[in-house]
This record gives structure tokens, sequence and C-alpha cells, in this order.
């Protein structure tokens, strides 16, 4: 994993930020100057992988490091992004964060080809999803 050689020092990258569990440093194909990747230092591909406090242990720094982000930049806004899955587009099967700085007019932005439920769909979606959050 690309993500576990720049934990390990096998290959250069431009450090922000690391404690025992996480890791952060510039994103070397940035959308903006200041993208940040938030890395747990435990090789975990997915979120859904996660343990509750493994996911606490990286994601309480998005915060500070955000603000950080758009101390250094500049940047008004910011947006996080975060994928799970090849599907989804998470190129490395690593879990990571991105922090993105933003500013208007900036020419970023993503657009989804929303949809509306049928009638009565929403609530068969519904009925789904808390079966599937029983154990």
């Amino acid at each position: 994993c690309v993500f576990c050689k720049i934990v390990a020092g096998q290959i250069p990258c431009a450090c922000v930020f690391q404690d025992d569990a996480t890791f952060a440093f510039l994103d070397i194909n940035p959308l903006a100057e200041g993208h940040l990747l938030i890395i747990p230092k435990q090789h975990i591909e997915r979120l859904d992988q996660m343990s509750a406090e493994s996911l606490m242990a990286v994601t309480r720094h998005l915060p500070m490091l955000a603000q950080a982000v758009m101390k250094a930049t500049g940047a008004a806004a910011f947006g996080i992004l975060q994928n799970n899955g090849r599907e989804s587009g998470q190129d490395v099967p690593h879990v990571h964060f991105h922090i993105i700085p933003r500013k208007a007019g900036d020419g970023l932005g993503y657009r989804w080809n929303v949809s509306k439920y049928s009638p009565g769909r929403a609530e068969e979606v519904r009925q789904l999803l808390i079966s599937a959050l029983k154990p």
C-alpha cells in the first residue's frame, strides 16, 4: 500500500501532522494548494472496516487540520471528501480523508444527478435500512 509506505518513511511526503494513530500530508495531486490527506497509520481499506475508536482517533483532528488549511491558504471554506471502494472513486485502498481548501470561483465542485423517490419507495428504503442496522 502506497500510504503504508509513506507512513513507514519508504516514500517521501510533505507531512504536516502525525500522532500515534494519524498521519496528515499534502496530496501530491492537489485539487487546490494546501489539499491535505489524513489517514490512519494502521492499514484499513474502508471506513466500514474501522472500529469506532480508530475512526475517532483520526477524525478528531479534522477540525484542527481544516482550520490550519484555511489559515495557511487564505481559503474561505473547505470540503472534506472520503470515498470507500473503487466504485466510489477510491484510488488508494487505505482509508483517507481529503481536506480541500475552497475559494469563490475556484472552479472546483461536483454535480450529482439527483433523483426523487417514487410514491412509497422512501418508506420501503427506510425499512430496509432499519433492518440492516439490526445485528
